[in-house]
């Protein structure tokens, strides 16, 4: 059994590496015309297994709708900022879904949450984000019991969220132009 295993992972790296593989011929130093338009010198026009362009896993400035991730990026990095006081249990970049670990706040340590927070799409949308919160009290039996969540709390959340990505998205633009 371990030695199907082994072959297996053996087998998918090799048919990774091969296929991330391409051809080169050398541009002749004389020929300007050839250097410039050298696949492998903008590596942005490169082609590889992940298509043109290569993998960014934290999206690129230019692709507001996602680039590599399978959500909006800017929702994506807004959601991690807004959220960074809780430590992450959980993070899908391509499904769009981070779930973090309960935290108990400082002045309250006998109430704890969580949060789940979907990124529904691609654009940079109000509706293009969801957070389920969950509460939980410490009982006088000694254990966690689930507690209501006011549904403002959750708006709230989501409107930070929104906030911080049009900032981010803005400082974007503003840097694209200079």
């Amino acid at each position: 059994m371990m030695n199907f295993r082994f072959l297996t992972i053996f087998v998918m790296l090799a048919v990774l590496f091969v296929g991330a593989c391409e051809s080169y011929e050398p541009i002749d130093a004389r020929n300007e015309e050839a250097r410039d338009n050298d696949p492998l010198g903008d590596h942005s026009k490169r082609k590889t297994i992940f298509g043109e362009g290569g993998l960014s896993i934290l999206g690129d400035s230019k692709q507001q709708e996602g680039g590599a991730l399978g959500v909006n990026s800017y929702l994506w990095r807004a959601s991690l900022d807004t959220i960074s006081f809780m430590p992450v249990n959980s993070a899908d970049p391509f499904g769009g879904v981070i779930i973090t670990d309960w935290h108990a706040p400082v002045d309250s340590p006998k109430e704890r949450f969580k949060l789940n927070i979907y990124i529904l799409g691609r654009t940079l949308r109000a509706d293009g984000v969801r957070v389920a919160v969950f509460r939980q009290v410490f009982g006088q039996n000694n254990i966690w019991s689930d507690a209501a969540v006011p549904e403002e709390t959750k708006t709230k959340i989501e409107d930070a969220i929104l906030t911080r990505a049009r900032q981010i998205r803005n400082t974007d633009l503003v840097q694209q132009k200079n």
